[in-house]
């Protein structure tokens, strides 16, 4: 039995009732008092009231989203002068995305270029006077400290062609970062950025929604939280074609409700991901809340009494009837779900009760479930 709950059609099929239940109480007001004297009882049809397990199941509508997503960014800023990939795309790791002009690293990598020849020219300077310190040193032709200070020479020389060679390491990784690339293999959802803009570094370009693990994401109505379904288990069913069919788990509730809508969204993790269920479309979930002591009665049953949802009851012993405040739980798309005012076993009128009276002799015809179908 599924349950309206969070289909805003329900409201519409309660206030179609309550005006059935207003339209019957002014008849019943209206209609002479010899009305009710006299004649053959009239005819209801009742069934008995049984207090059982209902579990109420919720449908939501929602869509397929990736588990991660990733916000791509240059790692340098310039003005975009190439953008290769649009929304929809699918992208692989070394896929090159957009590319800044790259005035400024080219620049750089000429600077630590020329900085890197000097260091090992300096280099070769230090290298030839240390070979002719060492040389004079065996004919004593030079002390053993111009020795010393050469060899340091030399020893400074080679660190700064390290060096030098380091910042031109660098400076061809930043220029390599005018390319910007993916990084993850998945599909692009979201460009932000357009050729000609000039973009700072960090500054998001691209979002991309990476291959792997999908989510059912929903946004949920907030007294649906407190209810936790009966199994932890989520049935998820693809609008366009209810054939396509998966289960999944709840993997992340949002702290945070929707100040607009008053939802929180609810990501469901896919055990599997079918084919059909891309990224963006519509699917279905359903799941079934926990089991609760309800009395499950057809719709026409209800109608209002002293301004409150009630039924009529009928006593066992005379056939008299009287009504019955109740307290309503939930509509369904055929019956009403009640979570108390009435006793395990009682007779309830479910047809013919609109010009009933408190009171009133009536004459019972037992009816079925199956019945109140038709």
């Amino acid at each position: 039995m599924t349950s309206n709950l969070g289909n805003p059609a329900w409201p519409r099929r309660a206030v179609r009732l309550q005006r059935a239940v207003l339209l019957g109480s002014l008849i019943a007001m209206t209609l002479p008092a010899a009305a009710w004297s006299g004649g053959a009882p009239a005819r209801v049809g009742v069934v008995t009231a049984r207090v059982a397990d209902y579990r109420p199941s919720v449908s939501l509508t929602g869509d397929v989203e990736a588990q991660v997503q990733s916000d791509i960014s240059f790692r340098v800023s310039g003005r975009i002068v190439e953008r290769l990939v649009d929304v929809g795309d699918h992208v692989t790791p070394d896929q090159v995305l957009a590319r800044v002009d790259g005035q400024e690293q080219r620049i750089a990598l000429d600077t630590a270029n020329a900085a890197l020849a000097s260091a090992q020219a300096q280099l070769q300077q230090s290298q030839a006077a240390y070979q002719r310190q060492k040389t004079l040193i065996t004919s004593n032709a030079t002390s053993q400290s111009s020795l010393d200070a050469a060899q340091e020479n030399l020893s400074v020389a080679q660190a700064s062609v390290a060096a030098a060679t380091a910042q031109v390491e660098q400076a061809k990784e930043q220029l390599g970062y005018a390319d910007l690339r993916a990084g993850v293999a998945g599909t692009v959802t979201t460009r932000n950025a357009e050729a000609g803009q000039v973009v700072q570094a960090g500054q998001t370009v691209v979002s991309i929604a990476q291959d792997g693990p999908r989510d059912a994401v929903f946004d949920v109505y907030e007294a649906l939280i407190d209810k936790p379904p009966g199994s932890p288990e989520i049935g998820i069913t693809l609008v366009a074609d209810p054939s396509v069919k998966t289960t999944g788990h709840v993997r992340e509730i949002s702290p945070i409700v929707d100040a607009r809508k008053g939802t929180i969204r609810v990501k469901i993790g896919l055990k599997e991901t079918p084919p059909a269920m891309s990224l963006g479309t519509a699917v279905r979930g359903e799941a079934s809340l926990a089991a609760q002591k309800r009395f499950v009665l057809p719709s026409s049953a209800l109608f209002e009494w002293q301004g409150k949802p009630a039924v009529w009851t009928v006593a066992a012993d005379t056939h008299a009837v009287e009504p019955r405040v109740v307290t309503l739980d939930r509509y369904t798309t055929q019956d009403i779900v009640l979570s108390a005012g009435l006793e395990d076993g009682e007779s309830v009128v479910v047809r013919g009760g609109q010009l009933l009276r408190p009171g009133q002799v009536v004459e019972v015809v037992i009816e079925t479930v199956e019945e109140q179908a038709r």
